[in-house]
């Protein structure tokens, strides 16, 4: 991976971009190369939900790729990376991912991930599940994906919404072995996960 790590990054439509814009933000501070591939459903998300344009978003990421550039470097398993975060991941991505037949860079870089052995995780963004979605992700566990909705951990008392997003981001980037400041941890941060005395 030469001097720095990679990690591969992909927003999907779903509700929750947020979480793709701080796991870029996280990465640039933990030295971590990014490779940022966001759909065209992701953008229309992001003005929606923030006040970050696509440009900007692009901007925040050591490299960013086309959904259509399906001959991009990470489409390739010789490509060395981490693995994949996707972050949200919606249904849809989720399920084309499951099936191996891919369509986008987003879900072609995933596959590569899965067959190269290395750690991907979604951030799947939907509730509530019916059974077809819980199927979708059994199948995805048994080939090697991680399932990781973004829930809010209310042990870590958080005292905003970009807390519980924080906490929430990091937590999935301790899945790559990446530890990212923002995160309190139980019995660590927490006063061996006992609750904080009040201030004076």
């Amino acid at each position: 991976m030469g001097e720095r790590p990679r990690l591969i990054v992909g927003l999907s439509g779903a509700s929750g971009v947020i979480y793709g814009v701080r796991t870029l933000a996280a990465l640039k501070d933990l030295g971590v190369e990014s490779h940022l591939v966001a759909s065209k459903a992701a953008e229309m998300t992001l003005g929606y939900e923030t006040d970050v344009t696509p440009a900007a978003l692009k901007g925040m990421a050591d490299m960013a790729y086309k959904p259509a550039d399906i001959g991009a470097s990470i489409a390739s398993g010789s490509f060395a990376t981490l693995g994949m975060i996707i972050a949200p991941c919606s249904v849809r991505t989720m399920s084309e991912i499951a099936t191996g037949v891919t369509s986008t860079l987003i879900t072609r870089a995933a596959d590569v991930v899965l067959k190269e052995r290395r750690r991907l995780v979604l951030m799947v963004r939907e509730t509530p599940f019916h059974l077809g979605h819980i199927r979708t992700m059994e199948r995805l566990t048994e080939m090697g994906a991680i399932i990781f909705p973004p829930l809010p951990a209310f042990y870590a008392r958080p005292k905003s919404l970009e807390d519980m997003v924080d906490q929430s981001v990091g937590r999935a980037l301790d899945l790559f072995g990446l530890d990212w400041s923002p995160v309190r941890r139980w019995g660590e941060d927490l006063e061996g996960g006992k609750r904080p005395a009040p201030k004076p």
